[in-house]
């Protein structure tokens, strides 16, 4: 695949409801005006199609893998658009008849899918306020990292909660990855204190880019997501973002950037644990 040194990307914000036909006319408008700014890679915000009142409303809306509205819709809108697209995450049909795959799948400018990514880390947590979520009630989580090539470079796919285990984006960097897409709902409290932290500390100590695309508003379900969508180079830096309401962010992904940054401070080489394991495994045997 020929890659360029310069590419120019488009982080999709949405606030998304229930109704997967509004939700698609909205994802069509913000793919076109980022299209429109040159983004020749757009990445929409996870739920983007369906953001129900409650989690067992994806199982009304799940489809056969390979086949189904929403899954046209993002081949579509590759193809007519001329772009890359990640698909944030759709319900697809799991093994089990009462829960879903939450799938992320990416799309070729020809409106080819090249990949699939299922969700491997769900979101169970009661939260101070009272907030209480149990995504492993109606999802079921996938079992595969991700990382395929793309005209930015080799591309690692994870959703939302997946932010939170730097142990995943090790496992892709090892396969190559220069850059992480981060389609997200994060949650308003969460999102204020962790949302941009964790989003820099993966691009830091990856040396990689990040692009984040969240749901970023007051949604008719009742829940409330962040937003901030955002793109951050390989030294943490951010290059562009969006604080709520729908919208997109433009940056351009620079790749000699990327690969003089990695020349320059090698932390990934000098890894010692994990990376070479005989070393952890030599310190538990004398220990």
């Amino acid at each position: 695949m020929t890659r360029k040194t310069n590419n120019r990307v488009a982080a999709i914000q949405m606030v998304s409801g229930t109704d997967v036909d509004a939700n698609l006319d909205e994802a069509a408008r913000l793919i076109s005006t980022a299209v429109s700014a040159g983004a020749e890679f757009v990445v929409l915000p996870e739920n983007f199609a369906i953001m129900p009142t409650k989690d067992a409303g994806q199982l009304q809306v799940m489809e056969r893998d390979g086949d189904g509205p929403i899954q046209e819709f993002l081949s579509a809108q590759a193809h007519q658009n001329h772009v890359w697209l990640v698909g944030g995450s759709i319900p697809l049909v799991s093994s089990q008849p009462s829960k879903v795959r939450a799938a992320c799948l990416l799309f070729n400018d020809h409106g080819e899918r090249v990949a699939r990514y299922d969700k491997l880390h769900l979101f169970d947590v009661k939260l101070d306020n009272g907030e209480e979520y149990s995504e492993s009630l109606t999802i079921e989580p996938g079992e595969s990292v991700v990382v395929v090539d793309s005209p930015l470079g080799r591309l690692g796919l994870t959703i939302c909660y997946d932010l939170r285990f730097p142990e995943l984006f090790r496992q892709m960097l090892d396969q190559g990855a220069e850059i992480f897409s981060v389609p997200s709902a994060f949650t308003a409290t969460t999102g204020k204190v962790h949302w941009e932290i964790l989003l820099r500390a993966r691009a830091i100590e990856n040396l990689a880019y990040v692009i984040g695309a969240g749901q970023g508003g007051s949604h008719s379900s009742g829940r409330e997501t962040y937003g901030d969508s955002i793109v951050i180079d390989p030294w943490g830096e951010i290059i562009n973002r969006l604080a709520r309401g729908p919208g997109i962010v433009i940056a351009d992904i620079d790749r000699l950037r990327l690969e003089k940054l990695r020349r320059s401070l090698p932390s990934i080489e000098h890894r010692r644990l994990g990376h070479d394991r005989s070393i952890a495994e030599g310190k538990r045997i004398s220990a």
